[in-house]
């Protein structure tokens, strides 16, 4: 197992409070918890594909961010929950190209569910029905936000020496700079 450095604590401290800070203003326009959620800083969650320290930083930044949340403590919970398995699976993945499937899935999968029982308060039909709704509208957010903002990640900071020396070896060569 490798070993988790001062400089990897502080590097995920800087993701928490960032994605904190995007998730914050992003709720000023109504964007971070919308019907259609394009929450912002969910495009840093493809950072564990390149530096896989920053996943601690992500669930830290999604839990606090999740504290302003109209879904409660389930969502707290649940959220942080899904960012987490998310970053996980990310920092996994075996090409730049699918380091954005993890976040959308999941969050698909796992908030999907949750915010329809908040919706429905029961398993009936209502909730099958807000289940579908979420799923499309989380799968659209996600995406949008993780493929478009997430590729610039992806493809502007390997090119950026302080970065690339932050990266792992093996992802160097795995990177969308590679033909």
């Amino acid at each position: 197992m490798s070993k988790f450095t001062t400089r990897d604590l502080t590097f995920a401290a800087m993701v928490a409070a960032l994605y904190a800070v995007m998730g914050y203003f992003g709720n000023i326009f109504g964007l971070t918890f919308g019907v259609v959620q394009f929450r912002f800083a969910e495009a840093l969650t493809v950072l564990p594909f390149l530096f896989p320290a920053t996943a601690p930083g992500l669930v830290v930044g999604c839990l606090i961010t999740n504290l302003l949340s109209p879904y409660g403590p389930i969502d707290v919970v649940m959220g942080t929950l899904a960012t987490a398995i998310a970053a996980w699976l990310t920092a996994k993945m075996p090409r730049w190209y699918l380091a954005a499937l993890p976040p959308i899935l999941v969050n698909m999968v796992i908030l999907a569910p949750m915010w329809s029982w908040t919706g429905a308060g029961a398993i009936n039909s209502a909730f099958w029905a807000l289940c579908g709704y979420n799923a499309v509208t989380f799968a659209i957010g996600e995406t949008a936000v993780c493929y478009i903002l997430g590729t610039i990640l992806l493809r502007v900071l390997p090119r950026i020496a302080f970065f690339r020396s932050m990266m792992p070896e093996k992802r160097q060569a795995q990177t969308c700079l590679q033909p």
